[in-house]
């Protein structure tokens, strides 16, 4: 499915983006902050885990391979807790070996995008991967079809 990206596409929604490499949480943040969305970073798996607890995001991007808590430990956590564990979650990392995306859907994430970013498609992608959250591809389908 082709989407025109807007920029009230995720107005008001927030995201939640954790990434220990700087430019690639800028990168990500300035690109969905472009289609309306509320951004709030965090540079590793703990930090991510207090903020999705606080600001209860709509959905969370998350490097794998970061400091303190890496972004399987982050998952867990996440997922066994009853406040979180209903909020999806999409990989992200330079992780691309054949059977990386695999074990990481296994894992729980809800799917998996890879390094390095194109802004060209990166929000394409990531919207593509929301259509299949079934408590947000009604209100991405709606927001996309009214565009």
């Amino acid at each position: 499915m082709a989407f025109a990206p807007s920029e009230d596409l995720l107005k008001n929604w927030s995201v939640l983006v954790i990434d220990d490499e700087a430019d690639s949480l800028e990168v990500v943040q300035t690109l969905l902050e472009m289609c309306g969305a509320i951004i709030v970073t965090a540079k590793n798996g703990q930090e991510g885990l207090e903020k999705a607890i606080q600001h209860q995001p709509r959905f969370i991007l998350s490097d794998l391979s970061m400091p303190e808590m890496n972004g399987w430990q982050f998952l867990h956590a996440l997922k066994t807790d009853v406040r979180t564990r209903d909020i999806p979650v999409i990989a992200l990392t330079a992780h691309a070996m054949q059977g990386d995306r695999d074990l990481g859907v296994a894992a729980g994430f809800h799917n998996y995008l890879t390094k390095p970013l194109v802004p060209e498609t990166f929000i394409n992608n990531v919207l593509t991967l929301l259509m299949d959250v079934p408590s947000l591809a009604e209100e991405l389908a709606s927001r996309t079809s009214g565009a």
